[in-house]
């Protein structure tokens, strides 16, 4: 396993992008890769789920998708962010995260930041072939 945990993310998405912009300035020490440019399979994941959600790969090798990865990454960081990754681990507001990360995956290519590649369909979005 990894000595850093692994936040795997839409590359081709400028609103996946800037989102782990932000992402980047918690204090946390994560290496940042787009799912695009990475191996997946040393990563314990697949590139279905790696086109539908974001991922964090823990350094034990557990894989979290959605409102969950985020919410492992908040826990992994430093005060007080790790409050709020609780918060959003607890059994009601996990159900809550959940689905308002669902609409914004589902709703990406309409928010700010978008390219042209989120317009697209998963299967037609653009691939590196690195």
């Amino acid at each position: 396993m990894s000595d850093r945990p692994v936040l795997i993310y839409d590359g081709d998405c400028g609103f996946c992008t800037r989102s782990v912009r932000i992402a980047v300035r918690l204090p946390v020490r994560m290496r940042v890769q787009p799912w695009q440019e990475a191996d997946l399979d040393e990563l314990g994941t697949d590139e279905s789920r790696a086109r539908r959600e974001v991922l964090w790969v823990d350094t034990a090798g557990r894989v979290s998708g959605g409102a969950e990865a985020v919410a492992a990454l908040l826990k992994s960081s430093r005060v007080p962010w790790p409050v709020l990754g609780h918060l959003a681990s607890a059994p009601l507001i996990r159900t809550l995260a959940a689905r308002t990360y669902r609409w914004i995956a589902d709703n990406r290519h309409r928010l700010p930041g978008t390219t042209p590649a989120c317009q697209l369909p998963p299967d037609q979005r653009p691939r590196s072939t690195s």
